[in-house]
Formats: C-alpha cells, structure tokens, sequence
C-alpha cells in the first residue's frame, strides 16, 4: 500500500513544484527542455540524415497519442499493417524490431492496462474461440515435435511468436469491440487506409522505374530492400510491370487489396454506408480494383471475384450484373487481352510460372505423404531434398503442422462461418451492421481461397498478412456476436 502510494504521490510532487516556479523560472525550463530537444535533433540529422529525426519524432508524438486510447492504437496497428508491413525500427537497440511489433506491443499495452484500471470488465468470447485455442496448441506441439530435425535461429523464435501473437488479436479484438459504431469506424478506417495504399501503389506504377526504384529505395533505413524492388511478370524487365505499393511483393500485396476490396464492396449498396459519400466510396474501391488488376496476381483476382459472388449471393443481387458487365469488358476490349491470356496460360500450365507450382506442388505431397499427421514443423525438414515453402496456404500448413493441423484449421474457420449463419437471420435487416457483417464475411472467404494459390497467410516471414488475416477473422466473430447479444438480450426483456 505504501508503495502504491509512493507511485501516486511521485508525479503529483512533480506537478506541484513545476506549478509553484514563477513565470521566468518557468520559462528557463521550457527554453532549456527545447534546447536540449533541438540539440539532440540536430545531431540525429548530422549522424542519420533527416529522415531517421522524422520519423522518430513522428513516432514519438503518434506514440504519446495511442497511449491515451485504445482505439487509436489499434487504428494504428492497422495503418501500419496496410502502409509499412515490412518497416523496422529505424535504430538498432539490441535487436530491430519490426514498426508492426511496436505498434501491436502499444495496442496490447493500452488494452491491458484497461483492465488495470478496472475500465474494462467480463471478457467476451465465442463458442468459436475454442476452436481457435485448439489450433493453436497444435500449432505449439508441431513447432515442439519439428526441433527434432533442426534447431531454431532467433529468427525463427520471432516470427513464431509474432504468429501467435497475431492469432490472439481474435480473443482480444472480440472483447474489445462491444458496440456497433466500433465495427463501422473500423471499415471506414480500412477503406481510408487501403485506399491511400492502393493510391501509392499507383503513383509508384506509373513513375519511371529507376525513378519508382530510388523512391522505394529510401524505405530501406527501415528495413526495406535497397534495390531490385521494382516487380515484372515472371520477373522479366521486358514483360509487364506488377504493382507492389510498399508490400513489394506483387502477390501478398494483390492478397490485401482483395481482401480489403470484398470488405468495401457492400458499402456501395448499403442501405447505411460508413461514408456517406458512395462516389468517393465507388472511387476509393475502383482505386483499389485498378491497382489489384496490375499486380497480375491471378489467385487474388479469383478470390476476390468468390468474395464478390458471395456477396451478391447472400444479399446484394445487383452486384451480379456489376460482374457480368466487368467480365465482359475484360473478354472484350483489346487492353485486356493481355490479362486474359494470364489466365488461360494458369488454367493451361501454360507460362513458368504455373509450372514451377505445380513441380511445388507434387514435391509438397511427396513430403506429406511421408509426415501426414504432425508435419515436419517449421525450423527445418530432415532432408535436403524436402522443403516446405510451397505457393499454396493449404499445402504450406500440411507441410509444417500436418494434415490434422490443416484439418483443426478449416474446422475453426468453419466455426466462424456457422456462428456468422446463426446471426445473419438477425442482422440482415440491421441497418448499421447487415453491410459491415457481409463484408467481414466476404473478405475472409476471399482470404480463405486466395490461400489455395498463395500462402502469405500463414508464411511466417510475411507478418503483415498474417495479422491482417486474423483480424478479419476477430471482425467477422465481433460483428456476430454483438447481433447476438443483442437478440439475448431482447428476448430476456420481452420474457
């Protein structure tokens, strides 16, 4: 109790003598505490150049602002997963942790010390969560069973702790978001952000290459590559250009914009859209479409179009003509031709591309064959001859953790699409919720099949992806159970 006291009375001490120093006294602090600032800025400049002075301040007044409220810490974490997935730190301090660390780190700091103060009471969860609990441990005992053919690196050590980290965002995100306003700032926060990453991804597209190159360039005092960014079909300077924003990686980047596209998607015709305005809806969502189509990645553009029929199947039957009109543009105009012929050659194993996945894929079932329960888990295979990394989510999973993995995986995200079923009779005639609910819904479906010929969802160095998935998840389980919540809670008041 003293203690305690000591904690409390320390800053007050503090307040008191600062407000009994007279007005000149008062000043000299002041003056001296900019000085001291400025000078210390100022050789970060000489030192660094100005860039690492900029963001550290920037940092430091984005930080000095999350920590005053849990929502924007969490619109932070967003806006570093959609703009900086791959940034670091800008200085080492023993280790370089990565900004998405640091801002997960803020977020989980401001939640928890919510429930020190007694702000925040009743955790909530789903039937669901138990499902996803379970998928975890298994994922704890393949990483345990797999040190039997290698060790770890501290690499490996992080990424998998960051997995787990990122998957627990469902237990916390579930809990803390109780109110419908929550989930509709949360699509309107998604749209923005996307919509300004889908807006760099074509500044860069359409810039010089060497000129885009350099502009890319000066992300690497953060971690990013400090050269050969700059993407092309089968990674040919004489083949189209592929859109990367600052994901680099055309097709985890062209992952992201599906999702976050099947998520806006019913704001156009919501009878209650989170921006009044549906032009600039229709625009933002048109920006994002336009820089998906030119990362050329076939897998996304397919999971989209599923999220899109979805959609439109479930409730919005005006987005089927949308469809059919937009592929018969891409069947018929001259521009489009080019992208077409992508597909066909996907369909027909027809480029190198598609050839080397399908060698991927026939090597990845050999290894399944051989560890078909547990994997061979993810710090090494017991052969030279055997690898895990494979483009598909499914197989990548099978690889590592197994085909029972695999298995407790589809039956969790089963889980959140029966639990999203039992509140849709509920929530469809919801105004605020029905539009935000389907596309949650859709952007995980869209998640969910893109893995079929990606597999940034679960590859463990492509950490944004990761969290962006599971948050998806922890929305679609939030916005089902708020609605049905909401109807227990009616009916004890009728009863």
């Amino acid at each position: 109790m003293n203690q305690r006291n000591t904690v409390i009375e320390a800053p007050n001490a503090l307040q008191n003598w600062i407000a009994g120093l007279d007005r000149r006294a008062y000043a000299l602090l002041i003056g001296l505490a900019l000085g001291i600032a400025g000078g210390v800025i100022g050789l970060m400049i000489a030192v660094f150049g100005p860039l690492v002075p900029f963001a550290l301040v920037l940092g430091v007044l984005a930080a000095l602002y999350i920590i005053t409220d849990v929502r924007a810490a969490l619109y932070g974490v967003i806006a570093v997963t959609l703009l900086l997935p791959f940034g670091t730190f800008p200085v080492r301090i023993g280790f370089t942790p990565t900004l998405l660390d640091l801002a997960l780190a803020a977020f989980l700091t401001v939640y928890a010390l919510q429930w020190a103060t007694g702000k925040r009471r009743n955790f909530r969860v789903t039937p669901v969560h138990a499902l996803i609990l379970l998928y975890m441990a298994w994922l704890v005992l393949a990483f345990a069973l797999g040190l039997r053919f290698a060790m770890p690196t501290s690499t490996t050590l992080r990424q998998f702790a960051e997995s787990l980290l990122s998957i627990s965002m469902v237990f916390v995100l579930v809990d803390l978001l109780r109110e419908p306003q929550a989930l509709r700032r949360l699509v309107l926060v998604i749209l923005c952000v996307a919509g300004a990453q889908a807006v760099i991804a074509l500044a860069l597209y359409v810039m010089p290459d060497d000129l885009a190159e350099r502009t890319l360039v000066r992300l690497a005092r953060i971690g990013y590559p400090n050269g050969g960014v700059i993407r092309y079909i089968e990674d040919n300077p004489a083949l189209a250009e592929r859109a990367i924003g600052t994901w680099i990686d055309p097709n985890a980047f062209g992952g992201v914009l599906a999702m976050a596209a099947s998520m806006i998607a019913p704001q156009l015709v919501a009878e209650r859209p989170v921006l009044r305005s549906r032009w600039l809806t229709a625009l933002v969502l048109g920006v994002v479409l336009l820089m998906l189509i030119l990362t050329f990645s076939r897998a996304s553009a397919l999971a989209f179009a599923a999220g899109l029929t979805f959609i439109a199947l479930v409730r919005y039957r005006k987005l089927l003509l949308l469809m059919l009109l937009a592929a018969a543009l891409i069947l018929a105009l001259p521009q489009t031709q080019g992208y077409v012929e992508r597909f066909v050659d996907a369909f027909t194993a027809g480029d190198l591309a598609t050839q080397m996945r399908i060698g991927e894929y026939i090597d990845s079932l050999r290894l399944i064959s051989q560890y078909p329960v547990f994997g061979v888990g993810f710090t090494g295979t017991p052969s030279i001859n055997l690898y895990t990394d494979v483009a598909s989510m499914y197989l990548i999973m099978a690889n590592e953790i197994g085909l029972v993995g695999v298995g407790l995986y589809l039956l969790a995200m089963g889980g959140v699409f029966a639990y999203g079923m039992a509140s849709w009779r509920h929530v469809r005639n919801d105004p605020q919720l029905a539009a935000i609910h389907l596309g949650y819904h859709a952007a995980l479906l869209t998640a969910l099949v893109n893995g079929v010929a990606d597999h940034y969802s679960f590859r463990m160095d492509f950490q944004g992806s990761i969290l962006l998935f599971w948050v998806v998840v922890a929305l679609a389980l939030a916005s089902s159970r708020l609605t049905l919540e909401r109807v227990s809670a009616e009916a004890a008041t009728s009863g």
